[in-house]
């Protein structure tokens, strides 16, 4: 299967005619600004994180609406101050002690300074600063859940990989566990936002981490690459030794590149008991190759609103390849692959219907779903009429979370009963 995927990768980008253009960034509508990057975080990050505790509308919209479309500088200011107010208010009730009211304004205020540094380069004087400021406010904050989330590091290499973990129950009673990894611009605290209230209804333990490439990791040197199943090794080492961390019901979801990241252990590690993706990354370097941004000259760049041109460079440095020379992710991504025919694991994909559209992306989930053994394999393709079909459905999270905990519910349920 190996040998057959690397040469169906290589015939892929032999052929003008299956390489279509696809904009992972596209939407189904527009939200707000006419930026179509802006429009885009915007709309799914910020406004999909209401529903888990990590927006406001009236206070997204006001920040947006002081924003300048497609500048870079304005969205920081914007996100920054409005960070700063409710930060300020939630620091008050707090004084007071008023434990509620401060953890659901703290937790605002984390995503808020994190949606700051979106559009920052690393170069920035505020970009690193600010990252830290989210870090040790979401630090802070967890210790106020019931029950609380607790920051872990996990060594690797010569540094360490930070994560969070917020078990189940006060008393660490066994139970599921979740543990979520992101792409090519998360950080650890945006996956709490995707989807640890979901699961923590639903009884699972719920643990996150930031790999090689994310976070602040390449300041450490630590940038993407297409052995990544080493560092989840010793994140799953880690979270396995966590209370209450059944290791029978050990799922591992991965969205965005975290499609290849997750599937890519799974290959390598049968402790991972099941698989969730949205979508399957089977091999990065083709799909990288149908990328509007990664097919940029640096004059076509020069065209691009700051905005977009600066997401764009901190994606390449998280890549280490030239900041303007986006076309060298796609020789980065070279290798960058797993193979669905050695993952043991019952398996799910999760794709937005307007990802799908994408014939890169249909045909990726076609080689992983004909080639997962398990018999307990599904993919489902969420509608653009239930507000589900962007990449990674950020901005129907309550709808993801349906489909995977029903899922991994029933799964875990027919592997405790056979």
């Amino acid at each position: 299967m190996a040998a057959a995927l690397q040469a169906w990768g290589t015939s892929v980008l032999a052929s003008g005619d299956a390489l279509e253009v696809s904009d992972m960034h596209a939407t189904e509508f527009s939200y707000f600004f006419d930026d179509p990057d802006m429009d885009f975080h915007f709309g799914n990050l910020i406004l999909g994180s209401v529903s888990t505790g990590g927006a406001e509308i009236g206070e997204a919209f006001y920040a947006a609406s002081h924003i300048e479309d497609g500048d870079a500088a304005s969205w920081q200011r914007e996100w920054l101050a409005l960070a700063e107010r409710v930060e300020a208010r939630g620091r008050e009730s707090l004084a007071g002690g008023h434990v509620v009211s401060a953890r659901t304004q703290l937790l605002r205020a984390v995503n808020y300074y994190r949606f700051s540094v979106i559009s920052m380069l690393a170069d920035n004087p505020l970009f690193k600063p600010t990252s830290m400021k989210v870090r040790s406010l979401m630090r802070e904050t967890g210790k106020l859940l019931d029950p609380p989330l607790e920051y872990f590091k996990v060594p690797f290499e010569d540094t360490v990989l930070p994560g969070y973990y917020r078990p189940a129950t006060r008393d660490n009673q066994s139970a599921p566990t979740l543990l979520m990894i992101g792409g090519g611009e998360t950080f650890a605290e945006d996956l709490f936002f995707f989807i640890a209230p979901q699961a923590h209804a639903r009884g699972y333990n719920f643990a996150t981490v930031d790999l090689p490439g994310q976070g602040l990791l390449p300041f450490e040197g630590q940038i993407f690459r297409t052995d990544t199943n080493i560092a989840l090794k010793a994140v799953v080492d880690h979270v396995l030794t966590l209370p209450g961390v059944d290791e029978k019901r050990f799922a591992a979801y991965g969205f965005s590149g975290g499609g290849l990241f997750v599937p890519q252990a799974a290959m390598h590690d049968p402790r991972i008991k099941a698989v969730v993706m949205t979508s399957a990354v089977v091999d990065a370097h083709p799909l990288f190759a149908t990328m509007p941004a990664a097919l940029a000259t640096p004059e076509e760049m020069d065209t691009w609103s700051d905005f977009h041109r600066d997401v764009v460079r901190s994606i390449c440095w998280r890549y280490g390849v030239p900041q303007d020379e986006p076309f060298a992710l796609i020789e980065a991504n070279k290798g960058n692959t797993f193979d669905p025919a050695r993952i043991e694991a019952p398996a799910l994909i999760i794709v937005g219907q307007g990802e799908y559209k994408s014939l890169e992306v249909q045909r990726q989930q076609k080689i992983a779903m004909d080639n997962f053994p398990n018999p307990l394999k599904k993919m489902v393709v969420t509608p653009a009429d239930e507000g589900a079909a962007n990449h990674c459905i950020l901005e129907n999270r309550s709808l993801v979370g349906q489909v995977l905990f029903d899922w991994l519910d029933a799964v875990f349920a027919k592997e405790s009963n056979p």
